[in-house]
């Protein structure tokens, strides 16, 4: 896979206003989960149990993996229902249980111990603020977003906490013209918002170089590559947005396209290998598995993307001179958060 380009700088990036439907790739033939790229293998890390269901969210916490399980609950929390957190060591084994109000989708480690949970992707969010160290937790509130909806995905980029704005209201041309990602700072009991992109931002293709206007309809996750761009994924338009310099007064923003064998692809999360030692893992909400993919005997390239499609249900490399995604395992229900796990120490259990 070649990065030229993408080493070069941020090229272009261009609008999913064409896709204001949600693609799929056609499914690969049914078959049981597997690794289908040698030297990949894949192994079940866990599970969901009689007490929770539907994994989605991952986060690493010091030598400790943290998964969101969605529990059925509506994704505007109107049911009243709960989801749950689960702790395991890095062998899968459960160390703790915590509830949040509402439907998890993002979640993430701010700071050294703070794991922020955030609820209600589609409406009525709210977050929850758990001391890791202490257990100790919080919950904070949003005034009713601009946008209408809610906030789903959570990243931290130089000391600020960036969120995406999703489930969007869009104008009488299907045009999304509220924030897509913006800055969340916690003030009392209360979580504040300033928005730093908007959904019809003008942009650059990263293929082509030519220049577009956005139409972000589905904000959704988030991740930072290896150059520091804040990359930002637009699930039912097939597109990745990504930003240099997020936090000045003329960012530079770039899109790229997201396929599978030439047929544009919803894409549910990326992340980014950062060195040789360690493991991926990522969830199949359908599937109700939380599962880990090793690359041996020599481990992984350090700086290469990787990402799951949810209705294509792939584990895949990502080209990001292209956006051509390059299946490694198949077999999956609906593939969606993913971590890149680096342990501190040997991650065997005693």
């Amino acid at each position: 896979m070649s990065n030229s380009r993408y080493r070069r700088g941020l090229p272009a990036i261009t609008s999913a206003a064409l896709l204001l439907c949600f693609i799929a790739a056609p499914r690969l033939a049914a078959k049981p989960p597997t690794a289908v790229e040698h030297p990949y293998t894949l192994s079940v890390f866990t599970q969901s149990t009689n007490e929770y269901s539907q994994p989605d969210s991952i986060a690493q916490w010091r030598d400790h993996i943290l998964v969101g399980f969605q529990n059925h609950v509506a994704k505007d929390g109107t049911d009243g229902k709960s989801s749950t957190i689960v702790q395991y060591s890095l062998g899968g084994k459960v160390e703790r249980i915590f509830s949040v109000p509402g439907h998890n989708d993002g979640l993430r480690v701010v700071g050294d111990d703070d794991l922020w949970s955030l609820q209600n992707e589609d409406a009525n969010p709210n977050l929850v603020v758990i001391n890791l160290e202490s257990g100790q937790r919080k919950n904070y509130t949003f005034a009713p977003p601009v946008h209408g909806g809610g906030y789903d995905d959570i990243r931290v980029k130089d000391g600020k906490v960036l969120m995406t704005a999703s489930n969007p209201n869009l104008n009488g041309a299907g045009v999304n013209t509220f924030p897509a990602l913006v800055i969340a700072a916690l003030h009392g009991s209360a979580v504040d918002v300033e928005p730093i992109l908007k959904g019809d931002a003008k942009a650059l293709d990263i293929p082509t170089g030519a220049s577009v206007t956005l139409n972000l309809t589905d904000p959704d996750s988030l991740s930072i590559d290896p150059r520091g761009n804040v990359v930002l994924d637009s699930q039912a338009d097939a597109e990745l947005i990504l930003i240099r310099n997020p936090f000045s007064d003329n960012p530079e923003v770039g899109h790229l396209g997201i396929t599978v064998g030439g047929v544009a692809t919803t894409l549910d999360d990326t992340t980014f290998a950062t060195g040789p030692r360690g493991f991926l893992l990522f969830s199949d909400v359908g599937g109700d598995k939380v599962y880990r993919i090793d690359d041996v005997p020599f481990g992984f390239e350090p700086g290469t993307a990787y990402s799951t499609s949810d209705t294509a249900g792939i584990v895949a490399v990502l080209d990001v001179d292209n956006g051509a995604l390059t299946p490694i395992a198949t077999g999956f229900v609906s593939t969606r958060g993913m971590i890149f796990v680096v342990p501190s120490e040997d991650d065997r259990e005693e």
